[in-house]
C-alpha cells in the first residue's frame, strides 16, 4: 500500500523520474530503480506500493511536465498555427523519445484496465482538454469548436508520436503534422455534418437501403 504524497515522496519521485528516463524502465527491477536512485526497494514499495504503482507516477509526472511545456508554448505571441507546429516540435524532440516510450507502454496496460492505471486513465484525456480548449479559445474559436479541435489534436498527435516512436520516419511524420495543423488551427476547417443522424442510426440495413 503507497503512502500519501508528501515532501520526501516528492523527492524520492523526481529521483526517480531522472533515473528512468536516462536507464528506460522495461528492464529494470525495483531493486535496480532503488539502487540508481540511492533508495532502498522497501522504501519504494512503502511510497509506491509496486513497481507498476511507481511507473505510474512517474508517468504522470512526465504527463504534467508535458502540460507545463504546453503552457510555456501558449504564452508565446504568434499565430495558433505557429504555437501548434512549436508544440510538436518540442514534444516530438529525440531527447524526450524515452518518456514517449514510457507513456505508451502504460497506455497499453490501461487499454486493459489495469487497477494500478486507475490516475492514469482517469487524466489520460482530462487533465488535457482544459489547456487546449483555453488555447484554441484564445484564438478565437468558440467553446464546443475549441473542444472539439483539443480532442483531434490530443488523439491524432499521440498517433504521430507513436508513428516516429515505431517507425523513425521523422520526414514523413512531420508532413502528416504539417497537413494536420491547417485542419486544426483554420476557422471552419473540414467542418462537416455528422456522418449519421440519429434518426439514421435508429434505422436498419434493410430502411437504408430503401432510400433512394
Amino acid at each position: 500500500m503507497a503512502t500519501e504524497p508528501g515532501e520526501a515522496h516528492e523527492r524520492l519521485l523526481e529521483r526517480c523520474v531522472a533515473h528512468v528516463l536516462q536507464a528506460g524502465f522495461s528492464e529494470l527491477s525495483l531493486r535496480e530503480i532503488a539502487a540508481g536512485t540511492g533508495t532502498s526497494h522497501r522504501m519504494l514499495i512503502y511510497h509506491f506500493g509496486s513497481r507498476e504503482g511507481l511507473l505510474a507516477e512517474i508517468v504522470g509526472r512526465i504527463e504534467a511536465q508535458t502540460r507545463d511545456l504546453l503552457a510555456d508554448v501558449a504564452s508565446q505571441p504568434g499565430e495558433l498555427v505557429d504555437i501548434c507546429w512549436a508544440f510538436w516540435r518540442r514534444v516530438s524532440d529525440p531527447s524526450l523519445a524515452a518518456a514517449e516510450r514510457l507513456f505508451f507502454e502504460v497506455y497499453a496496460h490501461a487499454l486493459y484496465d489495469r487497477p494500478w492505471t486507475r490516475s492514469f486513465r482517469e487524466s489520460l484525456i482530462a487533465a488535457w482538454e482544459q489547456p487546449l480548449t483555453e488555447l484554441f479559445e484564445k484564438h478565437g474559436f468558440a467553446h464546443g469548436e475549441a473542444a472539439d479541435r483539443a480532442r483531434l489534436a490530443l488523439g491524432v498527435s499521440r498517433g504521430l508520436l507513436m508513428d516516429v516512436l515505431m517507425t523513425g520516419e521523422r520526414d514523413r511524420v512531420d508532413a502528416a503534422m504539417e497537413l494536420l495543423t491547417p485542419l486544426l488551427t483554420q476557422p471552419g476547417a473540414a467542418r462537416t455534418p455528422r456522418t449519421r443522424s440519429a434518426t439514421s442510426r435508429a434505422k436498419g440495413p434493410a430502411d437504408r437501403r430503401r432510400r433512394p
